[in-house]
């Protein structure tokens, strides 16, 4: 992944870490799906593609994807000049970003308590 790519990726992060409550969920299991949900209904709506909108969980992540994508076009003006399969990789290295960030590389030892 070349310098570009990265500082693009962490201009997303910032976004989300800055603006977004969903991210914020008392365990591992809660982030990963919601990360996954959200940053995956996010890239198919960058890409203009079909959303998968049958289960209430799918819609609690297509809402704060509608919210998420709406917010990076108006935002970043470089989105704009991305093809699909650029954007698919910006939005992957997004959520390996995210799930260090709030999953894996987090030190919030809540997130992996048993009894919580």
């Amino acid at each position: 992944m070349d310098d570009l790519m990265k500082d693009r990726i962490e201009q997303l992060v910032d976004y989300i870490m800055k603006k977004c409550l969903w991210q914020f969920h008392s365990r591992a299991w809660d982030r990963k799906d919601q990360n996954e949900g959200v940053l995956t209904k996010t890239m198919q709506l960058l890409c203009a593609e079909p959303v998968e909108l049958e289960t209430p969980a799918d819609r609690c992540f297509w809402v704060d994807a509608v919210c998420l994508a709406e917010a990076y076009k108006k935002r970043y003006a470089w989105l704009a000049a991305m093809n699909k399969e650029e954007i698919k990789l910006l939005m992957q290295g997004l959520h390996e970003r995210m799930d260090h960030l709030t999953i894996t590389g987090s030190l919030n030892l809540e997130l992996t308590d048993r009894h919580y």
